[in-house]
């Protein structure tokens, strides 16, 4: 499909659609490995946007995220609290052989661990795979596995997911919310454990009270990510970030990945649009500077989009919007990737 006709076809100008595939375009939050592990979803297929039209899946795979342009992105393993610690661990072990392979598999695909290894992806014109894990939890059993080789792709770890573990509190509404708060000693101790392996520590999903917790343990020299969220400075909600923790993020040189799921967004489904998203966008550059904000979709991590971003197709939507907001392009490019390029070359160049 040209420029014109992709443009055409998702009521955006032409500019935004070449500025896209001009950039690089970096998503630090796609889930869609767990439908792969749950009923067979191959990443690799090509897929519509399933029987519930983009509800909780269908809304990514490799060959439309290369088609969208998606220059790199981070392939997340999401942990299942209900195991043991030794189940958890055997099985993150086996997903992430499972998860490298599928990638190593596709000849348009690099599987990336460095700064270096991504510009040697793009110069060789594939997508850059990074990998991620969702919940420390998985590897909690002992800290040393952390120095195994089998590790070695491991770039990135949310903390936190949905479930209380050995680390801490993730952040849910205060009704459900039982017990200490505070990140564990053991949880701190994790901490300056992915720090010394150089694993960028993501404090999505993690309670208020942990999320201090994390950030005063935190080598300061290293940036922080919080790789899926929203602002409270937009639309308040438990899952979302305040001007302060965006603050915090900031002075570790780090990022804040916005996320594209409706319930995090705004009030009302009918109501969040791709507009929604760059306002909490702007927010982020206005309360910290453009140096700062990023893309963290959650695609297929049994989200509900805005109506106009069901896909990682729609993305074209999200630039002519941010252009339209008046963003300068040297912005857009920094939201879509620069941002992240920067960080992920303090950590790992």
């Amino acid at each position: 499909m040209s420029t014109e006709d992709r443009a055409r076809a998702l009521g955006v100008s032409r500019e935004a659609v070449e500025l896209l595939y001009a950039s690089d375009v970096i998503d630090l939050h796609i889930d869609t490995f767990i439908w792969d592990r749950l009923f067979g979803y191959r990443l690799t297929r090509p897929h519509g946007t399933g029987a519930f039209d983009a509800r909780l899946f269908g809304q990514a795979d490799i060959p439309r995220c290369l088609a969208a342009g998606l220059s790199g992105a981070y392939w997340i393993i999401t942990t299942n609290p209900l195991r043991s610690r030794s189940g958890k661990r055997a099985t993150f072990l086996q997903n992430l052989g499972r998860l490298e392979q599928t990638l190593r598999s596709e000849p348009q695909v690099a599987l990336v661990r460095s700064l270096a290894e991504y510009r040697a992806a793009r110069a060789a014109g594939k997508h850059a795979a990074m990998i991620g894990l969702q919940g420390g939890n998985a590897l909690e059993l002992s800290l040393d596995d952390f120095d195994l080789s089998a590790l070695s792709s491991l770039t990135l770890v949310t903390l936190l997911h949905f479930t209380r573990s050995r680390i801490g509190a993730p952040a849910l509404p205060t009704m459900l919310t039982r017990g200490d708060q505070h990140l564990t000693a053991f949880g701190v101790d994790y901490v300056r454990k992915l720090n010394q392996r150089r694993i960028l520590v993501d404090l999505a999903h993690l309670s208020p009270t942990g999320f201090w917790d994390a950030i005063a343990a935190h080598d300061p020299s290293q940036p922080l990510t919080v790789s899926h969220t929203a602002c409270n400075g937009v639309y308040p909600h438990f899952r979302n970030l305040d001007d302060e923790q965006l603050r915090a993020v900031a002075a570790t040189g780090g990022l804040v990945g916005v996320l594209f799921n409706c319930i995090f967004l705004g009030p009302s489904r009918r109501r969040v649009t791709v507009d929604t998203v760059v306002d909490h966008i702007a927010h982020i550059v206005r309360t910290i500077g453009e140096d700062h904000a990023a893309l963290g979709s959650d695609f297929d991590g049994a989200i509900v989009p805005p109506r106009d971003l069901k896909t990682v197709l729609a993305l074209p939507r999200l630039v002519d919007a941010m252009l339209r907001r008046g963003f300068h392009v040297r912005t857009v490019q920094k939201i879509l990737g620069l941002n992240f390029l920067r960080v992920l070359g303090a950590l790992r160049p």
